[in-house]
């Protein structure tokens, strides 16, 4: 298929018809939303019909429902007109140089991003960083964001990414399990409840690997789901766990958790910014990027 092939590229108004009949369901809706009769609107998608040759809609009386082909067909349009609308509402209206929108992973954004912003904002009085919380993998042509915080290897599709730092995790208890337990040494875990995280339930084999002392089978132990489940359970005195430092930092300042034994463990999941190449000319991206490397550098 060559890439100037007009048969491949329908008219932008069919699309649009078709696009936002399939999101809404309905013609009529969709003449609502777009601003032209429902006529106008069934003339435009039986016209992308008849240009592709299927039907995209099965038809029962008056009302429509996608069919099977028409939901494949808007699967692969719908991102790549939301581009397009973000590409040109760029050049029309250009964003505000001091803004940041910013998807954030809802722990990292509580318990690391959260307790900084003051310093961000003595330093960048006019930057204004919007933030959201996301756990999934997105497009960024399809969505506002200018950048997000991924944690794993540099693999976020279609960005850029810089290093913030690996991730290592402690074994930590609340200090009245430490103290009725006598915990003082690596062993003396083995004597309280090893809680686990359930993505890692290697992470106590590899821990106690350190000192050469082999860990009991964790496969048949419950897991919870989330570093901060974990760090409840600890509090709790529910038992001892592998948490990454920078998550508990409040609870360790508090004394409501302590590190028994000061025995860090590297993690092979690291913490990225990761933004789209054309977001990196940004003024606003550049002083950013700048703060999290500032904030990120090892202390002396």
């Amino acid at each position: 298929m060559k890439p100037d092939d007009r048969r491949y590229l329908p008219p932008m108004a069919m699309l649009h018809a078709f696009e936002t009949a399939a999101r809404l369901g309905s013609f009529s809706r969709a003449a609502e939303a777009i601003g032209l009769t429902q006529g106008a609107v069934s003339r435009h998608v039986a016209n992308l019909e008849s240009w592709l040759g299927t039907a995209l809609f099965d038809r029962h009386g008056r009302r429509v429902v996608l069919n099977a082909g028409g939901s494949a067909y808007l699967e692969e349009i719908a991102p790549a007109l939301a581009a397009i609308r973000r590409a040109t509402g760029r050049l029309i209206d250009p964003e505000p140089e001091h803004v940041i929108e910013l998807a954030v992973l809802p722990g990292f954004g509580m318990r690391w991003l959260a307790p900084r912003l003051p310093r961000l904002t003595r330093q960048h009085p006019d930057l204004v960083v919007n933030i959201a919380a996301r756990t999934d993998i997105f497009d960024f042509s399809a969505e506002p964001f200018h950048a997000t915080i991924h944690v794993g290897a540099a693999d976020w599709p279609g960005a850029e990414h810089d290093l913030l730092f690996q991730e290592h995790v402690v074994p930590v208890v609340a200090p009245s399990l430490r103290d009725s337990h006598g915990i003082a040494a690596p062993e003396d875990l083995l004597r309280v409840p090893l809680l686990v995280q359930s993505a890692r339930r290697d992470a106590w084999s590899r821990w106690f690997a350190m000192f050469g002392i082999a860990a009991p089978a964790m496969e048949g132990l419950p897991g919870l789901g989330h570093f901060l489940m974990l760090a409840q359970a600890v509090k709790a005195g529910g038992g001892a766990a592998l948490l990454p430092s920078f998550l508990i930092a409040p609870e360790l300042e508090a004394g409501e958790l302590v590190i028994p034994i000061d025995a860090p463990l590297a993690e092979d999941r690291s913490y990225w910014l990761a933004y789209p190449e054309h977001v990196r000319r940004s003024p606003a991206l550049g002083r950013f990027r700048a703060w999290l490397a500032q904030e990120c550098r090892p202390q002396p």
